[in-house]
């Protein structure tokens, strides 16, 4: 019978053309969307064994919905982007490289939120417009941006600038080799004074922190407790004979203590939650608040990070860059008073292609409504709630143009897929190369190929990746 079902499921892919029932203004709920960057599945208390401390988000876990098998939309940063900001998979991605942009033809979920008479903003990390004006924050949908434009940009937790509704500004406390102002307080600081403003129209904000990504660096109050809780060896960057490591070039800042640092940045962005969170509870805005907490990829081993000791991505093979589970496989909290009453674990699979059509259902827009909006994600609405629907199983698939030597180079060499139907996961590591097949059931650390044991089911995923191989 499961045979059977991926062989249907697998053989198309469509358009979402869902048609969302209109709500009232009054009642719709502002949204806020909260992501990580590079924060593995096990890096927060809710989801595992992690010696670090989380309790905001623990909290909220525990009062909203903790999904226990959410991906992401790539397993780099600026693919996984464009999938959560058009609603599409790799399927319709006109690139699933880490050199992709947003297109000005592109519609984005603030678009589709501007249609239900949101407003909309964006702090920290954007990474994936091309061209100011065209397609920078306000070009693609928002009312309001503060934060980084570029890829590298976010490469830096003191940077010397920020860029405010397209105007670049200056970070005078990070100047002249000052470390004085560090970005994640930053980004919250000017989400607080949004979400707190008094306004007629329900909003839409996306805080996107950079951290944990390297740079490895945090305030020493977030530090501190974790000093001499772990063996350490220090990253010595481009301070010594050689480069430290493949990433020195861009990390090159030596670090004592890269594990209590990597340790502290994560309590640093819990608590930052807890900022956001505590300032809707004293505006009253909290309980028709929607909040979203999800990272964008899973762990990376840059600059002196170390996910293997953290068992960051546990209990996942692989990490960034990967398309094992690892790589992929992300934290998701939803967390929604006036909906979610009692904390609940579900187990359905979604990705970041379901966020815009789960978020036009929020709203009440129908797509329908929304000119050349193109999603092949599906609404998870009906899980918001005590009493869920199930929605109907369906296939997720990631492509990974992997880039040549440098992780950067722009170069393309390997492409990677895979995908994902009920407890069927596929795995091709080169368009020439073996599909796996596992069933994550039984083997979520993707251990055990049983590709020969379930011919029928090997090959409707190898025709699915011919298909998309281009």
């Amino acid at each position: 019978m499961r045979a059977t079902c991926v062989l249907i499921g697998l053989l198309s892919v469509g358009v979402c053309d869902h048609v969302a029932a209109e709500a009232p203004p009054s009642q719709r709920p502002n949204i806020l969307f909260v992501m990580a960057d590079d924060l593995g599945f096990n890096q927060i208390g809710a989801y595992g064994d992690t010696p670090i401390q989380t309790p905001h988000l623990d909290r909220l876990a525990a009062a909203g919905i903790r999904f226990t098998d959410a991906y992401s939309g790539s397993t780099v940063c600026s693919p996984s982007r464009v999938s959560l900001m058009t609603g599409r998979d790799g399927r319709l991605m006109h690139d699933n490289s880490n050199k992709v942009q947003l297109r000005d033809i592109d519609v984005t979920i603030a678009h589709v939120l501007k249609h239900a008479g949101y407003d909309t903003a964006l702090f920290g990390k954007y990474s994936i417009g091309s061209q100011m004006g065209v397609t920078d924050p306000l070009a693609m949908g928002f009312d309001t941006w503060y934060g980084m434009y570029s890829i590298l940009e976010g490469h830096r937790q003191y940077p010397h600038f920020l860029w405010r509704d397209g105007k670049k500004i200056r970070v005078v406390e990070n100047e002249a080799g000052r470390k004085g102002a560090y970005a994640q307080e930053l980004f919250t600081e000017e989400a607080i004074k949004y979400l707190t403003l008094e306004r007629e129209n329900p909003f839409f904000a996306m805080v996107m922190f950079s951290s944990p990504h390297a740079e490895l660096a945090a305030p020493e109050e977030f530090v501190a407790p974790y000093r001499d809780t772990f063996d350490e060896t220090p990253y010595t960057g481009m301070a010594g004979s050689d480069p430290a490591d493949q990433y020195a070039w861009y990390y090159p800042d030596p670090v004592e203590r890269p594990r209590a640092t990597l340790a502290g940045m994560v309590t640093a962005l819990d608590t930052y939650v807890g900022r956001l969170v505590d300032a809707l509870d004293q505006q009253g805005k909290l309980d028709n608040t929607l909040i979203v907490f999800t990272s964008d990829n899973g762990p990376h081993d840059e600059g002196g990070a170390d996910p293997n000791f953290f068992r960051a991505a546990s209990p996942y093979k692989g990490i960034k860059r990967d398309l094992y589970d690892g790589g992929i496989h992300v934290p998701m909290i939803m967390h929604w008073p006036a909906k979610i009453h009692r904390g609940r674990v579900e187990e359905t699979p979604l990705a970041f292609a379901d966020v815009l059509p789960t978020f036009a259902d929020v709203a009440g827009v129908s797509l329908n409504s929304v000119p050349r909006v193109k999603t092949n994600g599906t609404s998870i609405y009906p899980l918001l709630s005590d009493s869920p629907n199930s929605i109907q199983e369906r296939t997720l698939y990631w492509e990974f143009g992997k880039q040549v030597g440098d992780p950067n180079s722009g170069v393309i060499g390997e492409v990677f897929q895979a995908a994902r139907r009920g407890d069927w996961k596929a795995v091709r590591y080169g368009l020439d190369q073996p599909t796996q097949l596992f069933d994550l059931a039984t083997d979520p650390g993707e251990t055990t190929d049983l590709a020969r044991q379930h011919p029928e089911i090997h090959k409707s995923f190898i025709a699915l990746f011919q298909r998309h191989r281009d």
